[in-house]
């Protein structure tokens, strides 16, 4: 009588509220996240090295012009500006971009696919140059690494492409067009330059490495479009599937 008794099906409460689909869109991402930050760490290069780049960059900068990041510096440290920026700052990656992400897969199924291509794709650019040419940011670029927890996992001579503006550029133009409302669409427009703006501000990158992440995330949506024109069958069992395969 007991082996006869059914068990309860679970209640929808207990359910992931994602789809299969969704799920592995969700899945996917995280692997090549922890990919990409796995490869970030394998490829760190010598502080001496890192500090040699961060000197020509400088001089670069000066030559053109272009660097005005102890400026900006000095004009926000100590006010609460800072402190927006500096929560902008650590929120951009790991909050912003993924919330877009499940937006957008909401909202726009195509521009969903050439975002989460385009940050792929950079992914993938990007790593060799951490390995290649491995450069101290600004608050680094002088003075010793700090041997603590916080640094042990995580690769801070890789300033160059500066993903954190790169992305949000990427991000700006994504909901501009996933957008209807004018002002929204104004404010997406802006937030690359806030990231930009809290970079700098923040002592993460200089102005080089922010125009080096644009540059990247441009290639990376080159290469993401490019692959996804590929149009690679998927398999017909369930699974991830390709990563540039159209959503």
């Amino acid at each position: 009588m007991l082996a006869a008794t059914s068990l309860p099906r679970p209640t929808s409460a207990l359910r992931l509220p994602f789809s299969p689909r969704a799920r592995a869109q969700i899945g996917l991402f995280l692997f090549a996240y922890l990919v990409y930050s796995a490869a970030r760490f394998v490829t760190i290069g010598d502080l001496p090295s890192a500090q040699e780049h961060a000197r020509w960059i400088v001089d670069v900068e000066r030559s053109t012009g272009t660097g005005f990041e102890a400026s900006v510096q000095e004009a926000f440290t100590g006010t609460w500006v800072m402190w927006v920026l500096n929560h902008l700052y650590l929120i951009a990656q790991l909050g912003v971009i993924p919330a877009v992400l499940i937006f957008l897969y909401k909202r726009n199924a195509a521009i969903y696919a050439t975002l989460r291509n385009t940050i792929l794709a950079t992914w993938l650019i990007s790593v060799p140059v951490y390995g290649l040419f491995p450069v101290a940011p600004p608050r680094l670029a002088d003075i010793g690494m700090d041997s603590n927890l916080s640094t042990s996992f995580y690769n801070e001579l890789a300033a160059v492409p500066s993903l954190h503006v790169g992305f949000a550029v990427a991000v700006g133009f994504a909901l501009f067009a996933a957008l209807r409302h004018p002002a929204l669409k104004f404010l997406a427009l802006l937030w690359g330059p806030v990231i930009g703006l809290a970079v700098v501000a923040t002592g993460n990158h200089f102005v080089f490495d922010m125009v080096a992440g644009v540059a990247a995330s441009v290639a990376g949506y080159g290469l993401g479009a490019a692959a996804a024109r590929i149009r690679i069958k998927r398999p017909s069992s369930a699974g991830l599937g390709p990563a540039f395969a159209e959503a």
